[in-house]
């Protein structure tokens, strides 16, 4: 199984919109790809300008090939020309921050609702490495 931690930063003030945009045209094309993200998820503590959202895969060709396809939907390229226009997320490169990593097979354990263990952390660099507390997004 392999990872995909993603997080990212937006300008101050416009995550609320971002979400929305997001969860008018993003979230059903991104699912329909990806599959449904193990956690999708906005800080608590720490930088209130910050989601972070999970990916699972079976491989790095799994995620490349669904990562393909993703940027070929034409709604996912609508929702990123909308989300471009809103201007909501910082440079790319300053915002986003990726990490991928695969599950150490002595550590796992079991969500509710998920078959198959999923890993209690990810390993890499410690560099790559940030504690925050998150909390679930509620729906309105």
């Amino acid at each position: 199984m392999l990872l995909d931690v993603r997080t990212y930063t937006c300008r101050p003030g416009t995550i609320k919109k971002h979400l929305e945009l997001y969860a008018k045209m993003g979230a059903e094309p991104q699912s329909r790809n990806l599959g449904k993200p193990l956690l999708y998820m906005t800080t608590e503590t720490g930088n209130p300008n910050q989601y972070v959202h999970i990916w699972a895969y079976e491989n790095a060709g799994d995620r490349e090939a669904k990562r393909k396809n993703l940027w070929a939907d034409p709604d996912w390229l609508a929702y990123v020309q909308e989300s471009g226009k809103l201007g909501a997320l910082r440079r790319r490169r300053a915002a986003q921050r990726r990490v991928a990593g695969a599950r150490a097979r002595f550590v796992g354990r079991r969500l509710p609702g998920r078959r198959g263990a999923v890993p209690r952390g990810v390993a890499c660099g410690a560099d790559a490495v940030s504690y925050t507390h998150l909390t679930l997004p509620t729906k309105a």
